[in-house]
């Protein structure tokens, strides 16, 4: 096992595979918000922004002018309610009150945005799998529907 800088937010891994794993996990550009990405371009939304820090919370997708904010939630990550995913087996105290933390961060940046006139929506990882277009045909429907 390797020498670990800790900052202690988060338990020191207990064998060198899984902290490979967990290091490689990405915030951005991951595959269920690339497919959304591409799905998007492909029923004709182009012209969205990613991570824009004008929006409150930085919203994975958006369009301004819209005021239109997409958030892709990882199941594992964000505690999906459609699948509910397992928890971890070591260290379930920590992993229960981080999967917490990061449930109500998710809703408080929901919350900010709806209270200033933004539409959001949140596609999980395991609706993304199943249908990415019927997804994004929500939100082409939303624009049509208010464009007029």
């Amino acid at each position: 096992m390797r020498d670990y800088i800790r900052d202690g937010r988060a338990p020191i891994p207990e064998d060198e595979t899984r902290s490979r794993i967990m290091s490689a996990i990405r915030g951005k550009d991951t595959k269920p918000e690339l497919a959304v990405r591409t799905a998007l371009r492909e029923i004709g939304l182009p012209g969205y922004r990613l991570h824009w820090k004008k929006a409150p919370g930085r919203p994975d997708i958006v369009y301004p002018g819209r005021r239109i904010a997409i958030f892709v939630h990882g199941c594992y990550w964000h505690r999906c309610p459609h699948c509910n995913p397992s928890l971890p087996k070591t260290h379930t105290d920590f992993w229960e009150k981080k999967f917490q933390r990061n449930v109500e961060r998710d809703a408080r940046k929901q919350k900010v945005l709806s209270e200033e006139g933004w539409k959001v929506f949140v596609f999980w990882g395991c609706q993304i799998k199943d249908d990415v277009f019927a997804l994004v045909e929500k939100v082409k429907a939303y624009i049509e529907e208010n464009q007029r």
